[in-house]
């Protein structure tokens, strides 16, 4: 922080107009340029997720072994992919994040609007495809085998609940603290994290888990599990919505 910079705390309690939602770009970037960039995004980290679960149990039985791998190369990987979008696109690669944010700019804040929206989701989705078959590809895979890794199980479908609800709730609150510089790593680090401590190793993705169903390896979800997954994924971004709104609740000014 500079000596001409404002304090964060400053901030908050004298700016009272709509803080910019996470991801907010500046206008005269092309539509099609921040589709672009949340399909690249997308693609790659959902083959960074399956490639390194495909590494990770051709080198170890131990299952333990095989999770670290995966996280670790999840967490390197996501860091580095929204330190080079995030200027372009914001590196949502998440509807979730993208609805969230379509939800919030309605209300006057800065985000993406009804027809970036549109643009982003499709994106997402047809990017974390791309990204499954690509690390098939790269493994000799076939590149297409629907997954047989059931997770339908409740505790799995609250695993999702809160890693998303927390997930919403990181980005949003560092958007309302003005601390979105943060996000590559504090972003990386919590979904590294989630790995460990939620039942469903965090998924937290609409668009992952869809991508993910394509894949018959270690990162792998059933298409028959994918639509609970995706409810409680939404629920969860609601819930983290909610929680924003409460933590982050901006007080009156004297004049107010």
């Amino acid at each position: 922080m500079t000596a001409t910079e404002p304090a964060a705390s400053d901030a908050i309690a004298t700016d009272t107009s709509p803080q910019p939602a996470p991801g907010a770009t500046p206008p005269r970037t092309p539509l099609v340029a921040r589709a672009a960039a949340e399909f690249v995004g997308a693609a790659a980290l959902v083959a960074i997720v399956v490639g390194s679960g495909i590494q990770a149990t051709d080198l170890t039985d131990d299952v333990a072994l095989q999770l670290l791998a995966n996280s670790t190369a999840t967490v390197f990987g996501l860091g580095v992919l929204i330190a080079l979008l995030g200027p372009v696109s914001g590196a949502h690669f998440n509807p979730a994040v993208t609805l969230a944010e379509w939800w919030t700019a309605r209300r006057g804040g800065a985000g993406v609007n009804a027809r970036g929206l549109a643009a982003y989701v499709p994106s997402q989705i047809l990017g974390a495809i791309a990204g499954a078959v690509l690390a098939d590809a790269m493994f000799g895979e076939p590149l297409v085998e629907w997954s047989t890794h059931d997770r339908s199980a409740g505790n799995l479908l609250l695993g999702e609940v809160v890693a998303t609800a927390g997930l919403i709730l990181l980005i949003f609150g560092l958007a309302r603290t003005d601390r979105l510089r943060f996000a590559p790593v504090a972003v990386a680090s919590y979904i590294g994290a989630a790995y460990w401590f939620t039942s469903s190793t965090s998924f937290a993705n609409p668009a992952v888990t869809m991508g993910r169903a394509f894949t018959d390896t270690f990162a792998g979800i059933a298409p028959a599990s994918v639509p609970a997954f995706v409810g409680m994924q939404l629920i969860g971004a609601a819930a983290g919505l909610a929680l924003v709104a409460v933590i982050f609740m901006r007080g009156k000014t004297q004049a107010e």
